[in-house]
């Protein structure tokens, strides 16, 4: 049923992301941890944050997904599949070779990625698209993760992207949002003041 396309996405969403958590702890994921490490990115962080590796190739997660009885349409609509165009058809990876951070919603659940070439490759961070759960101009990276602490120490910083924010974290500094790729918007700010009234922009 139609009412029911965000629940389905989201369960594809959670499979994909323990899909590229697996993968980043494999030996294919050996270039993507040295990659982490080097930015000081270690387990704890890597843990909390859900942080994967989506491998080289074209079908690795259409192939899991598959497995998992997903509908290539349904992964298409959750925007990890891309349909093929002209003669050839089907469905490849929208990610490939990337250090991959799930975004989560408030609630702690995966509505979408974002893609991290670990090279000179471009472009450098590839998102996921909008689709029926995910809408970047309503959504703060990281909230569900530190709203506690932004609740407790009666302010929030601002960041502009993921690895701000988990550097921050990793460093002890936990109550922290980070923008994703959008000016600030009300719903973003709505979001923020259900935590605090006060917010300190570090761009």
């Amino acid at each position: 049923p139609r009412a029911s396309i965000p629940a389905y996405l989201e369960t594809v969403n959670e499979l994909a992301a323990g899909f590229f958590m697996n993968t980043l702890q494999s030996p294919a994921g050996k270039d993507a941890r040295e990659y982490l490490r080097k930015r000081g990115i270690v387990d704890p962080a890597i843990g909390t944050f859900r942080i994967g590796f989506s491998p080289e190739g074209w079908s690795h997660l259409h192939e899991y997904l598959d497995k998992k009885g997903i509908s290539p349409k349904l992964a298409q609509q959750a925007g990890l599949l891309v349909e093929r165009t002209g003669k050839s058809q089907g469905y490849y990876d929208r990610f490939r070779g990337r250090v991959m951070i799930p975004i989560e919603d408030v609630d702690g659940r995966v509505i979408a990625f974002g893609g991290r070439v670990m090279g000179t490759g471009e472009p450098k961070y590839m998102n996921s698209p909008e689709s029926a759960v995910y809408t970047k101009g309503n959504t703060l990276y990281g909230l569900a993760r530190t709203r506690e602490a932004i609740r407790e120490k009666g302010f929030a910083l601002l960041v502009e992207g993921y690895f701000d924010l988990i550097a921050l974290w990793n460093a002890g500094i936990t109550n922290v949002v980070a923008m994703l790729g959008t000016a600030l918007t009300r719903a973003q700010v709505d979001l923020i003041r259900r935590y605090t009234t006060r917010v300190v922009a570090v761009f």
